[in-house]
């Protein structure tokens, strides 16, 4: 289960969510959504976190405009792409900083690592935020802002993996390729690509779901997490 938590900005308060896992602390997660939002999607993926033992935060980075989240259906794309075009992209970069700080200080996390978990979206996002704070591990799921971020930001140092499908219909293949060269400058950088896997397939309600990239990504994703973090 879920708290909705309200965390202290320069503006105002940022709404998240927070699960904790059944042992009450553990490392934490700070989870950052796709395009869509704090869909069901994004909630799952929080609630395996937390079964793994993770406390996981996951902020509503669209919340200056209004919206928690985009409704599935055939619009849902065009609705959150219409959504991130109005985003305050230094303000969100400031929420989800101020998101991991209140989480890292938080006495679940008793000291333990703090990691970002960026899907599409919240991929590159998180590894913007990456930059400016320091985190204990990052991971980016095809990072849509990537392919301009990679050209103006440092590398990031902290360990990282990412994802991207090899038929990406948003980022094409030399595009990952280049930015696999920038982020892979760091020793601590896990790069991974996924045959026939198009952008966004590890989300099941949507139509690009990629059952096997997404199976093996989220076996990597959570053997990453587990050594980085040093939990079983």
């Amino acid at each position: 289960m879920s708290e909705r938590v309200l965390i202290p900005v320069a503006d105002g308060e940022l709404p998240a969510y927070l699960w904790v896992p059944e042992s009450g602390t553990g490392p934490g997660v700070v989870l950052v959504q796709e395009i869509f939002g704090l869909s069901p999607y994004i909630h799952r993926r929080a609630a395996d976190l937390a079964a793994l033992g993770y406390v996981v935060l996951a902020p509503q980075v669209f919340w200056r405009l209004g919206a928690e989240s985009v409704p599935d259906g055939p619009g849902m794309l065009e609705e959150g792409i219409g959504l991130v075009s109005r985003l305050d992209w230094p303000a969100a970069v400031g929420d989800m900083v101020a998101a991991f700080e209140w989480l890292r200080a938080r006495p679940e996390i008793g000291g333990a690592g703090v990691v970002l978990v960026g899907f599409c979206f919240g991929g590159g996002l998180a590894y913007n935020v990456a930059v400016e704070t320091p985190v204990d591990a990052l991971v980016s799921y095809y990072g849509s802002a990537l392919p301009g971020l990679v050209d103006i930001l440092p590398v990031v140092e902290a360990p990282s993996l990412h994802h991207f499908g090899e038929a990406d219909s948003f980022i094409d293949g030399p595009t990952v390729e280049r930015i696999r060269g920038v982020v892979g400058q760091s020793a601590a950088c896990e790069f991974h690509t996924y045959p026939g896997a198009d952008h966004a397939f590890d989300n099941p309600d949507f139509v690009l779901h990629h059952p096997q990239a997404s199976a093996l990504a989220w076996e990597r994703t959570v053997e990453f997490l587990g050594r980085v973090l040093s939990v079983s």
